[in-house]
């Protein structure tokens, strides 16, 4: 993939940069250094003209500008991505958006993902240990063939890690936990023994995990069932 694509892909963000996205960026408690101001429609839009293409993706994401590194995680291909390549993104890794996005969009349809969540969740970094929990949270949406034993797992990982009181940390370490106990009745019971393990710690950060939580979970799929057309 020549440089070429990458220049012409770095000078149409520039032109869509608008100052009202910056500040909405600061608002959201994302970095505007290194950012053109672009919304995610537009980024997303970008990423659908320039196609599917990791090496294209892997040069974008190394220029260390932040929509280009967004339009990256929408361009990467799920199925040539390395392991590799997915830890040195995930060690770069300098605000929420970018994990979100990553995990989200490409990561969590690798066939790397499950070893990573394990992995990462030992990481030191608060955006890298992030990433696990939000890609277990992208897997609990994006992979319908994951048995529950593989959520079983991460719910124990949940756990270990409720007692990080990083705000990026224990915000996705929550989102996991709440999205697994909405797959399926099973886990959803799984999912609320946790958290209520969690809502009885002394300390704060496992506690408001815990009841935040239980706030969702308790009656979901009886909520959810009612909503359903018969």
């Amino acid at each position: 993939m020549s440089d070429a694509a990458v220049k012409g892909a770095l000078a149409w963000l520039e032109r869509r940069g608008t100052k009202a996205n910056l500040e909405g960026m600061k608002r959201y408690a994302i970095p505007s250094e290194g950012a053109f101001g672009v919304s995610m429609k537009d980024v997303q839009g970008l990423a659908k003209e320039l196609g599917r293409s990791q090496a294209l993706a892997t040069k974008l994401w190394d220029t260390g500008r932040y929509e280009a590194r967004l339009c990256a995680c929408y361009v990467g291909e799920p199925d040539r991505i390395t392991a590799a390549e997915m830890d040195r993104w995930c060690k770069g890794f300098s605000n929420w958006a970018e994990v979100d996005t990553a995990c989200f969009a490409l990561f969590d349809r690798t066939p790397h993902a499950w070893k990573k969540v394990k992995a990462w969740s030992a990481r030191r970094g608060e955006f890298e240990k992030r990433a696990a929990f939000a890609l277990l949270w992208g897997l609990t949406v994006h992979d319908k063939a994951a048995t529950d034993a593989r959520f079983l797992e991460g719910l124990a990982l949940i756990e270990q890690a409720a007692a990080d009181e990083r705000h990026w940390v224990k915000k996705a370490v929550n989102m996991a936990l709440r999205a697994t106990g909405k797959r399926n009745k099973a886990l959803n019971a799984a999912a609320i023994k946790v958290a209520k393990r969690l809502a009885a710690s002394d300390d704060p950060a496992p506690r408001w995990i815990g009841k935040d939580a239980l706030r969702e979970l308790e009656g979901y799929h009886s909520r959810k069932a009612t909503k359903e057309p018969a």
